[in-house]
């Protein structure tokens, strides 16, 4: 039976690839969730940025395999020190997020990855209370009669421009469209059951990664050379993505730049440092 409430539960990816990653090898940790940044792990900031909140709470930590979890005693404290569940990695992050999204039995539900060092209550707050909004009544703000006719999953932009004042030299990916440029936040808020549509299609798209014309085929050719050429608004990309993943998907923007910087590279891990020293 899916519980339905106000308050979200929380989905942490925290996957390793097998051999562990350039990043956890240069700091000689298990899991890249487990680097350090400004003496914590980045798992460990994540699960207290989560649980710091008020929109939030615990849930599920997806991830690293068991093997990983058996042989760092830092990584077994943290996982029971917290209101987290830990659960074994999937195939791949949609696998995963699908997984633990049963697993978890509960929307509505944040989405997040376990590098995401950056993270902290206020952005959680704030991205949960917007993708919440999508599904209220404007005016009165109470939970809306059509809610039916909301999104089922929203996710979290933070514009580039902003990203590119806080850190001039920083390089992220960057989606360009014909109405402005974004970077993601690696937050996502499932909203209703039909949300895990968009996470299936992920697990397709991952699996079509080395045959682009697959992926472009969902999208229709149109489409992807509208999004190519700069043409298309992000409205309407979100449209076509909610129409080839047979679910509503709707964006929030994110006036933080920290929330686009996850810890997945060394220089990443140095830049989030700098700002924690910087700003706590």
């Amino acid at each position: 039976m899916v519980e339905q409430s106000s308050q979200f539960r929380t989905v942490i990816l925290a996957g390793e690839r097998p051999g562990g990653s350039p990043l956890s090898h240069a700091f000689n940790v298990p899991a890249s969730v487990m680097v350090p940044v400004a003496g914590q792990p980045s798992l460990g900031r994540v699960m207290q940025a989560i649980s710091d909140s008020q929109a939030a709470g615990g849930g599920i930590i997806c991830g690293p395999s068991a093997d990983v979890v058996a042989e760092s005693g830092e990584l077994k404290k943290l996982l029971e020190t917290r209101d987290f569940k830990w659960l074994a990695p999937s195939s791949g992050p949609a696998a995963s997020a699908l997984s633990a999204l049963a697993e978890l039995d509960h929307y509505p539900a944040l989405l997040t990855a376990g590098d995401h060092a950056l993270l902290t209550p206020e952005i959680v707050d704030n991205f949960c209370q917007q993708a919440l909004m999508h599904n209220r009544d404007q005016a009165t703000g109470e939970p809306s009669a059509a809610i039916r006719q909301g999104y089922d999953m929203v996710i979290g932009f933070v514009p580039h421009a902003l990203v590119r004042a806080a850190w001039p030299d920083n390089r992220r990916t960057v989606l360009k469209f014909s109405n402005g440029q974004y970077c993601g936040s690696n937050l996502f808020a499932i909203l209703s059951p039909r949300g895990r549509n968009a996470l299936q299609f992920w697990q397709q798209a991952e699996a079509d990664r080395k045959h682009p014309w697959r992926i472009a085929r969902r999208f229709g050719t149109g489409a992807l050379l509208r999004f190519l050429f700069r043409r298309l608004t992000l409205e309407a990309a979100l449209e076509r993505l909610s129409k080839a993943a047979d679910c509503r998907i709707g964006c929030v923007e994110l006036a933080f730049a920290r929330a686009a910087v996850d810890v997945d590279s060394i220089e990443d891990q140095k830049l989030a440092e700098e700002i924690l020293s910087s700003t706590g």
